[in-house]
């Protein structure tokens, strides 16, 4: 694909110029445009959009005048063909509205270059998948989490097992765990797709990553790694059938 069209919103002048020149260091962005506020984004966006020539990305400041960040975000979420989005802000506190809007990533200021890389990677390889090859697939989704004062998006696919803790879910992946401020019930329902089933009122686990289950004594426990999770007795049914299609589908292909 050519060159990403993308606009850089912020209502301070100094960090504006600041992203917009950072995002014209970078081969992969074509044209860059900037709105000092979320009312002249929009504008921005429509006019893009009737030009034939829609905006691929928008860099976005959250806490802006009038229209912030946020809103817009969710604004933007809304449009038939909706721009990416990236966060790029100064407060840590909104990962989790980026998390609900489907950002692409969540850039805290001032903004590293590597970093800012990374995410525009993120939208480029998003913009460059066809449409048709996108259609019906499951959203990896992501959750934002906090690593030595970086943001980064943890994917559904890295995560092994989910366990509850109180308000919180701590998301075990192959390299560790990851403390968030989500709901069991709430990823439940938003990785229902990705292949992640409840197996006890404490734990989410994804199937794929499911080495054993055995049954001793009337206790079901599935094995992940050297992992041992309990399954509750309500769900142990439900779970071996699950497993047993999935084998007999395996062996068919």
């Amino acid at each position: 694909m050519t060159g990403l069209r993308v606009l850089a919103v912020d209502d301070e002048l100094p960090a504006l110029e600041d992203l917009a020149y950072l995002l014209r260091d970078d081969p992969r962005i074509g044209e860059v445009s900037l709105a000092r506020d979320g009312a002249a984004a929009l504008r921005v966006l429509d006019r893009a959009i009737a030009d034939g020539r829609p905006i691929d990305a928008v860099f976005l400041d959250i806490r802006m005048r009038g229209l912030d960040g946020v809103v817009l975000g969710r604004l933007l979420s809304q449009f038939a063909n909706p721009p990416r989005v990236v966060f790029v802000t100064a407060y840590e506190e909104h990962a989790v509205d980026a998390f609900e809007i489907k950002a692409e990533d969540y850039l805290l200021k001032p903004v590293r270059p590597e970093r800012l890389a990374e995410a525009i990677r993120r939208v480029f390889v998003s913009a460059e998948l066809p449409e048709s090859e996108g259609a019906g697939r499951a959203d990896p989704d992501t959750i934002p989490v906090e690593l030595g004062g970086v943001t980064r998006f943890v994917a559904s696919t890295e995560v092994r097992y989910v366990e509850a803790q109180g308000d919180y879910a701590r998301l075990h992946t192959a390299g560790g765990s990851h403390l968030v401020r989500i709901s069991l019930a709430t990823l439940e329902e938003r990785w229902s797709l990705a292949g992640f089933v409840r197996v006890h009122r404490s734990h989410l686990v994804a199937v794929k990553h499911i080495d054993e289950l055995h049954i001793d004594s009337g206790r079901c426990v599935v094995r992940i790694g050297e992992t041992e999770i309990p399954v509750s007795r309500r769900h142990t049914r439900e779970l071996r059938d699950l497993l047993v299609r999935r084998a007999r589908k395996g062996r068919q292909e």
